[in-house]
């Protein structure tokens, strides 16, 4: 076993017996994110309105020692209802795509924050349209049983990676959803050290104005610095850096429809370690319903991955402090 797979491994357990005991560890958005939904919009959408690319991307890891069937598992898959945000009469198309097998994540293209090129790597096994559906509404789907050998094994993580793919096929309205790793069809039973990662996260901050969110990328050993992209922040509030080096740095933030990008240095001691992207609305005018996109790539421009269970825990901040050997004045 390589020295980077046993170090992953050991924080990996770590933080799963930490928190595991302390929220839904596999849903996506995770409870200690303090995120209601993720979003998708219709291809005829604006960007304006919170989504890019109109495609998220995610990934369920599998632990190698499990053998026993999995089931992902979506809250309001269906485009219509009780969560989702219409514009006009409801006309809009979402599809989830589920893979695995051969380079479903080792495709490189399937690792970019935009759907480009062999980003729908793998084998395609499962796909379903929703659009507007009274059954779905504020309702679960599930998609399963799979085999975790039908995943894809990634030796870095420990286990086997399926690849779910939201896609917005027509129309403008914006679907609110919510995932679950399951090993139960008909209820959220967790895959024990399981986890979820996606390489952009796009997702609807609550509209509450004393809430705090937060998202957890993972920097590994070989990165020195990173880059922090946020879209569409709409004047809501502050974005701010937290790691065990990091207390609080603050982020540049996007207009309507406009990227910014911020730029931070990562040492030795952030390694290997979860940072953590934190969200404080803005506590003066509510700004309602606001939908944002956030990626991160290291110094080479590849994209990190923000896992739903932090790696190694949420991180703390520790100042280092330097101490001064005090000896006793001799005499002259």
């Amino acid at each position: 076993m390589s020295r980077l797979k046993i170090i992953i491994f050991c924080i990996f357990v770590y933080g799963f017996l930490s928190y595991s005991k302390s929220l839904n560890a596999q849903s996506v958005p995770a409870a200690e994110e303090n995120i209601p939904y993720l979003v998708t919009f219709g291809a005829d959408a604006e960007t304006s309105w919170g989504d890019d690319d109109f495609c998220q991307i995610y990934f369920f890891l599998i632990p190698e020692n499990h053998t026993e069937p999995v089931y992902f598992r979506v809250f309001d898959p269906e485009i219509g209802g009780y969560n989702d945000e219409q514009k006009g009469e409801y006309n809009t198309k979402v599809n989830f795509s589920v893979y695995g097998g051969f380079e479903c994540w080792s495709n490189k293209d399937a690792q970019n924050i935009d759907p480009v090129g062999k980003f729908d790597s793998g084998n395609l096994l499962a796909s379903v349209n929703f659009e507007q559906d009274t059954k779905y509404d504020n309702a679960w789907y599930t998609f399963g049983p799979f085999n975790p050998y039908e995943g894809e094994m990634i030796e870095k993580f420990g286990g086997r990676v399926f690849k779910v793919i939201v896609t917005g096929k027509s129309g403008d309205d914006g679907n609110l959803y919510n995932f679950f790793l399951s090993t139960n069809s008909k209820e959220n039973k967790e895959v024990e050290g399981g986890n979820v990662f996606t390489y952009e996260y796009t997702f609807r901050l609550s509209n509450d104005m004393n809430d705090i969110s937060q998202i957890y990328p993972f920097a590994d050993d070989k990165t020195i610095s990173v880059e922090v992209t946020n879209f569409d922040w709409d004047n809501d509030g502050y974005i701010r850096i937290n790691s065990v080096a990091k207390n609080g740095m603050l982020c540049d933030l996007s207009s309507e429809d406009q990227w910014i990008r911020n730029k931070f240095p990562i040492g030795d001691r952030e390694k290997n370690s979860s940072l953590e992207i934190q969200f404080i609305k803005r506590r003066t005018i509510l700004v309602k319903n606001n939908n944002v996109v956030i990626s991160i790539k290291n110094q080479y421009g590849e994209a990190l991955p923000f896992f739903s269970i932090p790696i190694g825990g949420v991180p703390v901040y520790t100042p280092k402090i330097k101490m001064k050997a005090l000896g006793k004045k001799r005499k002259n």
